[in-house]
């Protein structure tokens, strides 16, 4: 990439919001949840040992793994910087001390399966998620019901990143973490203001 195009990304970048302050504007406006998920961001797979860690065993393709916290309306507060694609959703959100974080801001946060086991304090949980079945111990009827309504309050996430992943230069991304960290940060940026929920 050429040296103003990277600049011109890291100026953008910059304006992204850090998790702190967009979770202290969802508090501030009266706001008591917000919606976290991950995505993989798809990457040009790259020769020898130095990609591996890259390859998602999950999605059976090389990419990054950012972590998204939406409003409950779908639109995009903030995002993670890259992690590799092997890396696991609850491990990506323990890095970035998201427990701790929501904890501080007196929000809590609805995730996916992909969470469970994240919260440190079951006594007085921050993350909700729904339950886990086990190959002896099927999900009950009002398990099952607890997961419904837990999907359908996530589907705004999923629109959020819908809207990030339209930008056409997230087909395939091409370089490495520190960058594709920004770049995600600079369209973060471009999204909020193109859409608004």
């Amino acid at each position: 990439m050429r040296r103003w195009v990277l600049e011109v990304v890291k100026l953008l970048a910059a304006k992204a919001p850090r998790l702190e302050r967009a979770l202290g504007k969802i508090a501030r406006s009266g706001g008591e949840a917000v919606l976290i998920d991950g995505t993989l961001v798809r990457t040009r797979r790259r020769s020898g040992n130095a990609n591996r860690k890259n390859y998602s065993g999950k999605h059976k393709v090389h990419g990054l793994l950012f972590l998204a916290v939406t409003d409950d309306h779908g639109n995009l507060l903030w995002i993670s910087a890259a992690k590799p694609g092997r890396a696991s959703d609850i491990t990506a959100a323990r890095h970035n001390h998201i427990t701790t974080k929501l904890r501080e801001a007196g929000l809590g946060a609805i995730g996916d399966l992909g969470f469970v086991g994240l919260d440190d304090d079951p006594e007085n949980p921050v993350i909700i998620t729904g339950k886990k079945a086990a190959r002896k111990r099927p999900l009950t009827p009002a398990q099952k019901e607890a997961n419904k309504l837990i999907s359908r309050e996530r589907a705004a996430n999923e629109h959020a990143f819908a809207d990030l992943k339209a930008w056409r230069i997230l087909a395939k991304v091409r370089m490495n973490a520190r960058h594709a960290t920004d770049l995600l940060r600079a369209l973060l940026v471009l999204t909020r203001l193109q859409v608004t929920r």
